[in-house]
């Protein structure tokens, strides 16, 4: 069986660390259109290897 093969605990230990504790795990508002694209723009400017917040500038804010 696939069971026998694979030890899953590794991998859902990688998936269980990434949701609680990576910067790109939110949650995200799914009732204003507006709040998703707000949230979707953070996400790709201050995700890892991205900007600070203390040094985003207006251009980078800027929809």
């Amino acid at each position: 069986t696939p069971q026998t093969l694979i030890n899953i605990r590794p991998v859902v230990a990688a998936i269980k660390e990434f949701f609680g504790t990576s910067q790109l795990s939110q949650f995200m508002d799914q009732n204003n259109p507006l709040s998703g694209l707000t949230h979707k723009r953070r996400l790709s400017a201050l995700g890892p290897c991205g900007l600070l917040c203390e040094c985003v500038g207006l251009e980078v804010r800027d929809v």
